[in-house]
């Protein structure tokens, strides 16, 4: 007579079943496919200029104003995007400073200072929508503070505008 253990009566049985699950298997397969839109590009048009400021009077430079930051947007057609800033609070002169407040914004899908929208540059995002043409332009003014003790000097910074797509 031909015995046979447990272990080895588990061991076939297992077996079976793997086996049967293999012939039972099936797969399917998927295409996986993406369409790059067109990259965003920034332009600066324009710096932010205040040109002649005396000590204790403070200068506003409006969003409509020729002295107004100005950029250039392009990018997919009718896409939303986020703009964000980085400014200054204040700017620089050897080791003095001059204060900025007051930062205003304006955007629109054509090339205008009015008829778009106004909003508060920061680094808090701003939604907007690129043209049909993908084109978006935004203005940038601010308020400079001299103190009436302000030295005198040639004073800058950098404010820098990021545009994503969302």
């Amino acid at each position: 007579m031909f015995r046979v253990s447990r272990g080895t009566c588990l061991v076939l049985a297992i077996s079976a079943l793997a086996s049967g699950r293999a012939w039972a298997q099936n797969n399917a397969s998927a295409t996986v496919t993406a369409t790059v839109q067109q990259p965003i590009t920034v332009t600066k048009n324009n710096d932010l200029s205040f040109a002649t400021v005396y000590p204790g009077v403070d200068k506003t430079i409006a969003v409509t104003a020729g002295g107004a930051a100005k950029f250039t947007v392009a990018g997919q057609a009718s896409t939303p995007v986020n703009l964000t800033f980085t400014i200054p609070a204040t700017i620089a002169s050897g080791g003095n400073t001059l204060t900025l407040a007051s930062w205003a914004g304006h955007f629109a899908t054509t090339d205008v200072t009015s008829g778009g929208t106004a909003f508060t540059p920061s680094s808090s995002a701003t939604a907007a929508t690129l043209s049909g043409s993908g084109a978006l332009y935004v203005y940038v003014g601010a308020t400079a503070q001299p103190t009436v003790t302000q030295a005198a000097g040639s004073y800058s910074g950098t404010m820098t505008m990021t545009v994503v797509y969302f």
